[in-house]
């Protein structure tokens, strides 16, 4: 045990001095020092004193050491490493520091490890209650209202579908062909080619000129910019629709959509919405895990609470007026998900809309896995603010939820605890109507398998998670062709300002 507090103790002394600005420049030789005492003192304390509690403890060791791993290769500008690594670093610290204090309270008043399963089994019921709770009213709030046929076309105002597009091939002709079906009278299509690197995209987009769709031709992106971002901003500047409906390249429109999806907005007298869309039945188990644990990390969430609604990429609509009154894309230039703050702003005059298609708004996606993985990837790091720490924090917690359960339920019947075993059966029927909900929305269908592939997709999401926080830190992700890890991980000095500076708090993120 000594050893251990010693290289953990060490660890953490060369940490702190690392947050000294004197001996900032020193950062790589401390951070490696920290590393190694890491190393010693973790793998000297598991291998001592195995229990719940010094598990915990590695795990934060490992975030701490991928932190460190983070000053010894600086990637980003010094300035902002020393603050957003200095953070993670107390963070982690404080938690690590709790969960050796309970170890120690543990082993000083003989607490028996039986008590700490009941604790666990009664934590655990109520985390799954309130996913259930919050899923279900999420998902029945989302439901499109009926849509009125009484609405005069003169008295539809008009609209812009913008699309950025970059190497793209059948997906964005299936797109296209379903738009210039549609019914709507004041129609207007902007596609963008995204500097492709192909030349099939502006070909493509070029063969439906005669059907009134418009090209235009991209530029690249400012290095501060991320590049979806300013395609969404050159889209902005040349629409000239009072509503702006942007998407990708993999949704797919019923004649009548663009006509349903508006008037829903006028019932709901809306300034915002986003659809999210029916998805095709999945083929492959990973693929069904996949889909499902991107809507539950909108729909299960309590959001509102701190006004981040939920939101998807694949398509949303918005007035002219809200984008204007944002700041435009310029305020959220590196913004993996821009439109969530468009949504936030929304959301403070009940101005926003989260709606699942049905079959009079006719939205349906054909996205390919491997661009589901890819997507998810690209997202999931960032929507954690680029912080290990919540990394950490997120990943413990999904799996004390969602896969710890069914690991209670299992010993509790092999030691014949029928209590144990009647809280975790609780908990495990509260997990399974959440996920039932969430794959049900998903597919517009209930599937067999996810009565029992939770604990799959849990164990997944996270992989991904810290998958996507590896390729951030580490390595490169890559997306049609371009790095974007670069403009995500830059420090902006500020941001432009906006046409109603009072809106200024409710956009940043």
């Amino acid at each position: 045990m000594t050893l251990a507090l010693t290289g953990l103790g060490l660890a953490t002394a060369l940490e702190l001095l690392l947050w000294i600005r004197a001996l900032w420049r020193l950062r790589s030789i401390l951070a490696s020092l920290a590393i190694a005492s890491l190393g010693v003192g973790s793998i000297a304390l598991i291998a001592t004193h195995p229990s719940f509690w010094t598990v915990l403890v590695l795990i934060m060791s490992g975030y701490r050491t991928i932190n460190m791993l983070r000053v010894v290769r600086g990637r980003t500008m010094a300035d902002y490493l020393y603050i957003v690594a200095r953070g993670t670093t107390l963070w982690l610290v404080l938690a690590q520091t709790i969960l050796l204090w309970g170890a120690w309270l543990t082993g000083l008043y003989s607490v028996r490890g039986e008590a700490w399963w009941y604790v666990l089994a009664v934590l655990e019921l109520i985390g799954a209650l309130v996913l259930a709770r919050t899923t279900i009213h999420n998902s029945r709030k989302a439901v499109a209202p009926e849509v009125a046929k009484g609405i005069a076309d003169k008295d539809l105002p008009s609209l812009t579908v913008a699309i950025p597009a970059r190497n793209e091939t059948e997906d964005l002709s299936a797109c296209l062909e379903s738009l210039v079906a549609s019914t709507y009278p004041k129609l207007e299509v902007l596609v963008l080619d995204d500097c492709s690197q192909n030349k099939r995209t502006p070909q493509i987009i070029r063969s439906f000129a005669h059907a009134g769709v418009r090209f235009i031709s991209g530029q690249s992106a400012p290095p501060n910019w991320l590049a979806k971002n300013f395609a969404y901003e050159q889209l902005f500047n040349q629409s000239n629709g009072e509503l702006i409906l942007f998407c990708g390249v993999d949704a797919r429109f019923e004649p009548e959509s663009l006509h349903n999806i508006v008037t829903a907005m006028l019932l709901k007298k809306k300034d915002m919405c986003s659809i999210m869309p029916a998805n095709q039945r999945p083929h492959g188990l990973f693929q069904a895990l996949l889909q499902p644990s991107r809507y539950a990390w909108e729909l299960s969430l309590p959001r509102r609470l701190i006004n981040r609604p939920p939101i998807l990429s694949t398509c949303w609509i918005a007035t002219r007026e809200l984008i204007q009154k944002s700041g435009t894309f310029k305020a959220t230039t590196r913004s993996i998900i821009p439109e969530r703050h468009l949504a936030a702003l929304a959301t403070n005059h009940d101005g926003y809309s989260f709606m699942q298609s049905n079959t009079a708004l006719g939205v349906s996606n054909d996205k390919a896995f491997s661009e589901q993985r890819d997507t998810a990837i690209r997202t999931r790091y960032p929507q954690l603010h680029r912080r290990p720490e919540l990394t950490c924090f997120h990943g413990v917690i999904t799996l004390l939820v969602l896969v710890v359960p069914y690991v209670v339920l299992a010993r509790a019947l092999l030691v014949h605890q029928a209590m144990l075993a009647m809280l975790a059966v609780l908990t495990v029927a509260s997990l399974t109507i959440f996920y039932s909900e969430i794959v049900t929305i998903t597919y517009r269908r209930l599937l067999l398998r996810s009565l029992w592939t939770l604990p799959l997709a849990a164990i997944y999401d996270v992989a991904l998670l810290n998958y996507s926080m590896w390729k951030y830190e580490f390595s490169t992700v890559l997306w049609k062709g371009r790095n974007v890890c670069i403009p995500v991980m830059h420090v902006i000095p500020h941001l432009p300002p906006l046409d109603n500076p009072a809106e200024t708090r409710s956009i940043h993120s």
